[in-house]
This record gives C-alpha cells, structure tokens and sequence, in this order.
C-alpha cells in the first residue's frame, strides 16, 4: 500500500518515515518539506542515510495514495482537510487538530479560531487502539493523541473503569526536548535546557482535555521538561474513596490490557527498575504500566517514547489496524538498554 509524510522534517516526520521504511506492506512515496524539496530523505534525518533514495517533494503537490500520515502544524492539516480528502483512502492527523470534540474545550485551550474544528472531529476516530480497537478497524480518519495525554489515559482509563478514581486526578508528566520540535527556540537552548528541571506547564496544559475526554476523570496537569531529548513519563496521584489492594488495581490493570501487544506492565518490588522509566523504551512502540500504593492513595506511572508511541509509532499501529494488517506490522523493535 502507497503511504505518504506530510510534513517529513520534523521529528514526528522523520520517526514516521524510519516506520514506513522498514514497514512490510506500507511503500513511502512521498515525503513532503518547504525547505528540502528535491534533496534526500537524511538531510533532515540522518540516520536514514541509506534507507532509499526517496527526496523530498513540494507538500503543495500531494500524490494520490493509499494512506496518508500528516505531521503538519497545528491548524495546516485542519485547513487542507478537504483537499487531502481527495488524495488518500486513510487520512492519519498527529497535529492536534481533530482531537477534542468539545467546542468549548478548543476555544478555552486552543482559542476562539480554532473552535469550528470540534464540529469536524467526531468524524476522526482516536489513535488509541487499546481503546477504540474496533471503531480504528473501519476508520477512514484518525486523530492521533497528544504523546502525555496517551500515556496518562492509558494509566489512567482501567482505574475509573473500575470505579478506583474520586474526584480529580493530579497527573505531573515530565517530557524530553524532542516533544518542543525541531525549530529552535529559547526553551530547546542547550545551555537553557541541559540539566534544567524546568516546569513549564504549571497549570492548564492542553493535554488536560484529552486526558478527559478518553477517561471521564478531570485532569490536573503539571508538566515539566527535563534534560532527556526522548521520553514521556506521568505519575498520577488517583484517590480511590475507598482503601483498595495492589491486587485489585492490577486486576484492573490486567482485565483492560492483558492482551494487548504494545503494553506492558512493570511489577518488579526490588532493584532499579521497579516503576516505568522511558530509556529503556526509547525507539519502541511500547508503553509500560505501574503503580504503588498506600493508605489512601493510587499512585499511577507511565512511560513511553514521545516519538513513537506517542506519535508516529501510535499512528502506524491504528493505520495497520484501519488497513486490516496484522497490528504489530513495522513495530516489533523491542527498545534500547543501556542508552
């Protein structure tokens, strides 16, 4: 099947066309960019030197394919969307632009010109196949989540399954650089960011609805950039209104994700390795699961690639699902140790 990148040089791009290259169905054609029409797929990513001799094309000029993976900024997908209709079979958005449903929750975290995009996104299904499994099957467009919001729901949906989750949830994400993009700016300074731990997202952080609309718990959310370049990890502080046992959180845990390929629980009591840690993820599509307890409290840890799971890996793993493949196609890479 033909597959094409809009938007192939930023990370999110780059780590889609790594995917595609090495996918066993799905044929890159086309890898759009501004400012590399015409030169190689490893000027902006080298460590596809080799992989091909595909170049970069003209995105004003998209080819007709089979799907369609688009990494462009936020509002350029939204603006193109009945144009690239035309053009692909699958339409599969990482931008945030179809994500919320709510008109209100678009205007309050993404301002009143956005809010004409809500009455669009009911017809994107969620990029999150440990939930919406069967909708991604007959999807013909997909809304790809937000790489905190992904790991903070999937830690987060069993427990208010299970009826573990009163009131609202505090969830403090720390994030590596590359989740900021590849355009330079003062917050990706090195000097700026090398051993900073800088809380750049207070309060009211735009994964906040996300985390809502997947779950039904009220996120609080506290973000912070650390000096990693790859990562994602959420702790969340969940009161359950009840005393609970480790044995009937991972029973919730267990009954949502025992069966699924890119999800793994991490339940080691001793050594170093005891709760999700993102480097040992890193280049992965997995998501690692874990928690402690104590006397009123559930306290959830989450880990991924923001690069993979959280983006382009969570979109090939819903567009093989939306294409009838089987779902761990061009995602078997187990992650990296030590890095």
């Amino acid at each position: 099947m033909r597959a094409s990148i809009l938007g192939g040089t930023g990370y999110v791009g780059g780590e889609l066309a790594r995917l595609l290259l090495g996918h066993p169905v799905f044929d890159l054609v086309q890898a759009t960019s501004r400012r590399h029409t015409g030169k190689p797929l490893h000027t902006a990513h080298p460590n596809l030197r080799g992989t091909g001799d595909l170049t970069f094309t003209d995105p004003a000029r998209p080819e007709r394919v089979d799907v369609l993976f688009s990494a462009l900024p936020h509002g350029e997908f939204a603006a193109r969307l009945d144009e690239l209709s035309g053009r692909a079979d699958l339409l599969v958005d990482l931008s945030p632009d179809f994500r919320l449903h709510d008109p209100e929750a678009v205007r309050r975290y993404y301002g009143a010109g956005s809010t004409a995009r809500a009455s669009g996104a009911p017809a994107f299904v969620p990029g999150l196949p440990e939930l919406y499994r069967d909708r991604l099957r007959t999807a013909d467009r997909i809304a790809v989540p937000g790489c905190m919001a992904t790991a903070a729901v999937l830690a987060l949906r069993p427990l208010a399954d299970a009826a573990l989750v009163d009131g609202d949830v505090l969830v403090d994400a720390r994030t590596g650089s590359s989740g900021s993009g590849n355009t330079p700016g003062p917050a990706g300074h090195h000097p700026e960011r090398a051993s900073a731990l800088r809380v750049y997202g207070p309060v009211g952080h735009r994964h906040e609805p996300e985390i809502t609309q997947h779950t039904g718990v009220r996120a609080r959310m506290t973000v912070t950039a650390v000096p990693a370049v790859r990562g994602v990890q959420v702790v969340a502080q969940v009161r359950p209104g009840r005393a609970v046992t480790r044995a009937e959180v991972w029973d919730a845990y267990r009954k949502a994700y025992a069966d699924e390929p890119f999800v793994r629980f991490v339940a080691q009591r001793q050594g170093l390795h005891r709760l999700p840690e993102p480097r040992t993820l890193l280049g992965s599509n997995h998501c690692d699961l874990g928690f402690d307890l104590d006397d009123d409290r559930i306290v959830a840890v989450a880990a991924l690639d923001n690069l993979v799971k959280g983006a382009a890996g969570g979109a090939v793993q819903s567009a093989n699902l939306a294409t009838g493949l089987p779902e761990r196609s061009g995602l078997e890479f187990p992650g990296l140790h030590p890095v």
